[in-house]
């Protein structure tokens, strides 16, 4: 399927397209406004930490509001809009998957980040001002590093995995019951193989298969990740590409059906608004509208 949405790098955020960098930590109010798409994705993670000032993010249609001691997480090929970072004070860190697996041969240890790589879960995290001061004081050592003249790769990503580890124990220790660590894992290579096979609208057997483990077993472990069965997961991960379809391109309901694998464009129209609570034509107009009319 042909993408609709320009990819950038971390080298295009710091205007420096053909910059191969993988890791950089910005302050808001230093930085220079990027020559980026207004709405596009990334190839890379993205960490906002907010000290003062409001603001709000937009990822696949969900906005938003960025308050004063939050943290707010932007992953590889989400659909992402930034509202206004200027009157903000804080600022963004940048860094590839192969930054943060850098001499670490396991991706797992990426997997077992809740907060990253989950369309379910909210990027936006609140912390109280005893977790945000511990959380700042690491990213002042990381800045600290990457201003020196013999800044080391390695400190640097310690200093990273340091930050992402005392993310985490911020949400477990929030979270009512956290999901166990095998199961997270199983559930993010489980949304890997349906970012790469959404397209052929394929069954939970399917997946199950690719993981080596029963359809039942599948449904268990995405219930308890994000509370829906792996075939909720399936069709809502379809929907999203068709919103992004219709909002972004010209093509009819009709050939948006055919190019997900639906069997025809009727079955299509009700599945979508059963997700949506509105008929795809309905939600074409309404986001051409707002997005495409700027």
């Amino acid at each position: 399927m042909k993408e609709i949405f320009p990819h950038f790098t971390i080298g295009h955020f710091i205007n420096q397209p053909t910059n191969p960098t993988e890791f950089e930590i910005l302050r808001f109010e230093e930085m220079e406004e990027p020559n980026v798409d207004d709405i596009h994705k990334h190839t890379f993670y993205e960490i906002l930490w907010t000290e003062k000032g409001l603001s709000k993010q937009i990822i696949d249609y969900k906005e938003y509001e960025v308050l004063p001691n939050s943290l707010f997480f932007i992953s590889p090929n989400q659909v992402h809009e930034f509202e206004e970072w200027k009157p903000l004070k804080g600022g963004t860190i940048l860094f590839t998957e192969d930054f943060f697996l850098l001499n670490h041969n396991n991706k797992d240890k990426l997997f077992e980040l809740t907060f990253l790589d989950n369309f379910y879960t909210n990027p936006c995290v609140q912390l109280d001002k005893v977790n945000f001061t511990e959380i700042k004081r690491t990213i002042d050592l990381i800045t600290i590093e990457q201003k020196r003249s013999d800044k080391s790769q390695t400190i640097t990503q310690s200093l990273l995995h340091i930050l992402l580890a005392q993310v985490q124990r911020c949400i477990d220790t929030e979270a009512k019951k956290p999901a166990s660590r095998k199961y997270l894992i199983l559930y993010k290579q489980f949304k890997n193989l349906l970012d790469k096979h959404y397209s052929k609208n394929e069954a939970t057997s399917f997946f199950a298969q690719q993981l080596h483990v029963t359809p039942h077993h599948l449904n268990l472990i995405t219930k308890e990740v994000t509370g829906k069965t792996a075939t909720e997961v399936i069709r809502a991960r379809s929907i999203l590409e068709a919103k992004r379809l219709l909002t972004f391109t010209d093509k009819t309901v009709s050939q948006i059906a055919f190019e997900l694998n639906y069997s025809d464009s009727s079955y299509f129209a009700k599945t979508f608004k059963a997700e949506t609570k509105v008929s795809p034509i309905v939600f074409k107009a309404e986001m051409s509208e707002k997005y495409r009319t700027r």
